[in-house]
């Protein structure tokens, strides 16, 4: 494996271990075997399982591979919304899985803040016959995170509607109670620190229901992976189509080994981590605060203004063996962005941190 850490927001550095973990997947023919067989049944209940353990899944959520975590901004449209979406949107990414349901001819409803500015989300007025209310939980483009008991609160003023969550950089640093959420999608190319290429959706009942009677009204979920079809065959540790096996056999050992630290052990590491970053940003003469209220301020994708592009940084920092990433769309040269997933240790980045003391 490349000696370099990458600290960018995805992809990311790898999971320690990963090299192994592929090594045995091939050693298993995991690539080979027929996803219909009883071995990659095996496979798809082990990392299943794993996952549930490691955030605490309730049992009336399924677990559903899907090619990507963008796929999922167009699931939820197609299977969960008849007319009316409502989305919090303060980055590139909550745009996004808005613009997905405006484009698919949905009224979709737009709460927005200034970029790098996280909500006041008592000022949201969400009208009583929304279906589904979307929120991007961490804003890998800007750093923006969205406190759980903001999530919470809209969440219990709005008990009709179904609450989406975009978790695409924070799972599983988070504590979610998911009682209180309906759906959840991540991509493993971030925290999980995996190559790209598999995204998972976690969908509970109710949205199976509004699934159901959507198709029953006769509104075209599909014809893309129709959440009755995904869910079902979920219940059978399968998909309805051929299923990137090798991603799902390696989540299931990261899980495994973030099981073995302890998820407790990775949210502490986390915190720490965060603070030396935030740290070292309010006494950098090269940075400042991207993200102004400390409260909305992510823990996984630290997110700072430069007087330095990301590039120049990087020629400097390549000597420690070390990449961070540049700042998103139009803030590619005056900020950066630096991932603090579980792959990153506490050494790492005090490493880090030093280096960047340095600069000249």
């Amino acid at each position: 494996m490349s000696k370099t850490t990458f600290f960018g927001p995805g992809p990311s550095q790898l999971y320690p271990g990963i090299d192994r973990f592929i090594q045995d997947a091939l050693a298993q023919d995991v690539c080979s075997i027929s996803h219909r067989s009883q071995a990659f049944k095996d496979i798809y209940k082990e990392t299943a399982d794993n996952l549930r353990k490691l955030i605490d899944l309730p049992d009336n959520y399924e677990v559903v591979f899907l090619p990507s975590a963008t796929e999922a901004w167009e699931r939820i449209v197609k299977n969960l919304v008849d007319k009316k979406s409502f989305h919090f949107t303060n980055g590139s990414f909550s745009k996004k899985f808005y613009s997905y349901s405006k484009d698919s001819g949905k009224e979709a409803i737009n709460f927005s803040a200034p970029f790098g500015e996280g909500f006041d989300v008592s000022q949201a007025e969400i009208p009583a016959d929304t279906e589904v209310i979307c929120f991007t939980q961490n804003e890998t483009s800007s750093g923006v995170n969205v406190p759980l008991k903001d999530i919470y609160s809209i969440s219990e003023k709005n008990p009709e509607a179904l609450v989406a969550v975009d978790v695409v950089s924070s799972l599983p640093i988070p504590a979610f109670d998911f009682s209180k959420i309906d759906t959840a999608f991540f991509s493993v190319q971030k925290c999980f620190g995996m190559p790209a290429g598999l995204g998972v959706w976690l969908v509970n009942d109710r949205c199976l229901a509004k699934a159901k009677s959507q198709e029953e009204k006769g509104v075209l979920i599909g014809p893309h992976h129709a959440l009755p079809e995904l869910f079902a065959k979920a219940q059978e540790y399968q998909n309805p189509c051929t299923p990137n096996a090798l991603g799902i056999y390696v989540l299931g050992r990261v899980c495994k080994a973030m099981l073995d630290k302890g998820i407790d052990t990775l949210r502490a590491e986390n915190e720490k981590k965060s603070t030396l970053l935030h740290d070292f940003i309010a006494e950098s003469p090269l940075f400042t605060e991207a993200v102004e209220k400390p409260e909305h301020r992510s823990k996984t994708v630290v997110v700072a203004n430069t007087t330095v592009p990301a590039g120049d940084l990087n020629k400097y920092l390549a000597q420690f063996d070390l990449n961070i990433g540049s700042g998103y769309g139009a803030h590619k040269l005056d900020q950066v962005r630096i991932a603090n997933f579980p792959a990153h240790s506490v050494e790492v980045i005090e490493k880090l941190v030093e280096a960047l003391k340095n600069y000249k």
